[in-house]
């Protein structure tokens, strides 16, 4: 399954009410190190679609949302669950340590 733009609007729906983990990848096109790390995103989409979706928000496009969870650097992801915070991850990764991390906090 292919990763998942998430919206100001969508926010609550796509991720605070979602029934599985939800990681959401804060981005923004300008960003060299969240280029660097979008395809391993996609690739772990494919693999942990089952347990996890993962969806991007570019921070440039929707400003409410990372405002209110005071996002200050980027790449930023943040797993939800049950609609809370549990786990974050700031910065550039290769993709073995980012699913590494992903599967410690699932």
């Amino acid at each position: 399954m292919p990763t998942k733009a998430v919206t100001d609007a969508s926010f609550a729906a796509d991720v605070l009410q979602s029934d599985k983990p939800v990681l959401v990848d804060f981005w923004a096109e300008w960003c060299g190190p969240c280029k660097m790390i979008g395809p391993s995103l996609e690739e772990l989409s494919e693999e942990l679609g089952d347990r996890v979706t993962i969806a991007k928000m570019d921070i440039m496009e929707n400003t409410d949302v990372p405002g209110q969870i005071g996002v200050q650097s980027i790449p930023l992801m943040i797993l939800f669950k049950d609609g809370k915070q549990v786990a974050q991850k700031l910065g550039a990764a290769p993709k073995s340590q980012l699913k590494g991390w992903l599967e410690s906090v699932l």
